[in-house]
């Protein structure tokens, strides 16, 4: 499984970064490049704790549905989100949040493997693990939303 903590999948991902334009259309969502990265940032600040983000209690903090979802569905399209991780969108620039995401996704993987790691506001507890996986998960599917 492909995960943000592992320094070849991170990079991969930086690669695809430098693709983006600020103009480029989405396939599908609300989304303009600007407020997706920022919403991939904020998830990224909410997996390390630097964002709270309110629980919503429900069958998805199982831990069987967690790994299922994290593991091995898809990731669905046009999922709500933590009200949290879309409040910055409209105030982003561009330039700043690649800037931003390319610094936090590093700060991210350079947590010690022995940190603690905050609840998911759906999952619940996370794991250092299910963290880097979803992290990465989450990251190409809406990498993908812009075509690169």
């Amino acid at each position: 499984m492909k995960s943000l903590f592992n320094q070849a999948d991170r990079a991969a991902l930086l690669a695809r970064l430098e693709r983006l334009t600020p103009d480029i259309p989405p396939r599908w969502g609300k989304f303009n490049a600007t407020r997706m990265v920022a919403h991939l940032n904020d998830v990224v600040r909410m997996a390390t704790g630097e964002l709270a983000v309110v629980p919503r209690p429900g069958k998805m903090t199982n831990v069987v549905m967690r790994n299922l979802f994290i593991y091995f569905m898809p990731f669905p399209k046009s999922v709500p989100t933590a009200p949290e991780l879309l409040a910055r969108g409209s105030s982003a620039e561009f330039s700043a949040e690649c800037a931003a995401f390319r610094v936090l996704v590093e700060k991210a993987a350079a947590r010690p493997v022995n940190a603690s790691w905050p609840n998911h506001s759906l999952f619940g507890g996370m794991t250092r693990n299910n963290w880097g996986a979803l992290g990465h998960k989450h990251i190409v599917h809406h990498f993908k939303q812009f075509g690169i």
